[in-house]
């Protein structure tokens, strides 16, 4: 209760001194201030007391409007834009530098180095410095990769037709497989490497398929068309001083047109066929003339025992010859003499036969047991 009464009589006596921030001079004589935002003793110089307006306005420690020095100096000041503008300038100039001339390349890439686009020089692989741009610039080529152009395909509707030396066509479609093998001149020396890449692999297909017929270039014929291709090519490139290697040719589709492409068809199935008996002929060729090899040199053989003792030989390819012609006669032939006129030889032969032959017996049937006691 005495803490809650000495709170009351603080509060009682602060009421009494008047507005807490002094609405005039006190009793004793001595000035408060008038304004909670001025601080004591501020002046304007003309004897008015400062405002909050002044109070900003001299932030930066100047005084007030006329001189005067009841400004707020206390505040911090702002930094000198122009201390700050030629740092931020060196710094974008260091950036631009080192993001402009250090390079890095790949293990399978060269760069090619331009100097205010003009050829410098070609590098290698690894941690490359250069000129920062624009005095040197570098273009990074991948040497290693294999790059791909098809030409024709078999969903076309046009066709890719190509004439053959016996007057047909026949609707190409090919891939051409190539790497670049000299940056320099694969960059500067034609424009548009790509396309000429492409031309050349269709002229070339046309000039070597012109020298092959129909049927082999669209059968046994189509690897050694590849090959001569792929020569063809890399012999026209370097002669334009292009830089692309040729690593090989790949045949996807050689047809007839669409028109005539059943026709063709039955016709390769024709000639299929009429392989297939032309390889039975020859077999059948051999066989024959293996076998009269055989009966020639036994010929010979038998020759060499004639020739030893000729009436016994005689004697022997007599019996052998009637042995061989009548083996399956079903007669018998005896001389006269002390011979029953008939002898029944065939069927002795019969019922021997029989008897040689196991006979299987007939399977019993189970007796009904009626009989059994």
């Amino acid at each position: 209760m005495a803490s809650f009464s000495k709170i009351f009589s603080q509060f009682g006596s602060f009421m009494a001194s008047g507005s807490p921030w002094g609405d005039g001079p006190t009793k004793g004589g001595s000035g408060g201030p008038n304004n909670p935002w001025q601080p004591s003793g501020s002046s304007n110089g003309s004897g008015k007391k400062g405002t909050v307006e002044d109070l900003f306005r001299n932030r930066s420690g100047g005084g007030g409007p006329n001189g005067g020095g009841g400004g707020m100096t206390g505040m911090p000041k702002m930094p000198d834009s122009k201390k700050f503008i030629p740092l931020a300038l060196i710094g974008i100039a260091i950036f631009w530098i080192l993001s402009t001339s250090i390079w890095r390349l790949g293990p399978q890439e060269q760069g090619v180095v331009k100097f205010l686009g003009s050829y410098s020089r070609t590098v290698g692989p690894g941690i490359n410095w250069t000129l920062p741009m624009p005095f040197e610039t570098m273009e990074k080529v991948d040497t290693q990769a294999i790059r791909e152009t098809s030409i024709g395909t078999a969903s076309a509707n046009d066709g890719n037709f190509v004439l053959t030396s016996d007057q047909n066509i026949i609707d190409m479609a090919y891939e051409v497989r190539w790497s670049v093998r000299d940056p320099e001149l694969y960059l500067f020396q034609l424009e548009g490497p790509d396309g000429a890449v492409e031309a050349t692999a269709e002229s070339s297909m046309r000039a070597v398929i012109a020298n092959f017929s129909l049927d082999d270039a669209i059968g046994p014929a189509r690897t050694d068309i590849e090959a001569q291709v792929r020569q063809r090519m890399q012999e026209i490139l370097d002669d334009y001083r292009a830089g692309v290697l040729i690593q090989g040719i790949t045949i996807r589709q050689s047809d007839p047109p669409k028109e005539v492409n059943e026709a063709f068809k039955q016709v390769n199935v024709a000639q299929q066929q009429a392989e297939t008996s032309k390889n039975d002929a020859r077999a059948y060729a051999s066989r024959l003339i293996e076998r009269a090899k055989g009966e020639t040199s036994r010929f010979d053989q038998v020759y060499e025992q004639y020739r030893l003792a000729p009436e016994v030989t005689r004697q022997r390819l007599y019996y052998e010859t009637l042995e061989a012609v009548l083996g399956k006669v079903d007669k018998t032939i005896v001389e006269a003499g002390n011979v029953t006129p008939y002898l029944p030889l065939p069927e002795l032969r019969r019922r021997a036969d029989s008897i040689a032959q196991p006979t299987v017996p007939a399977p019993t049937q189970p007796s009904t047991g009626q009989g059994e006691q």
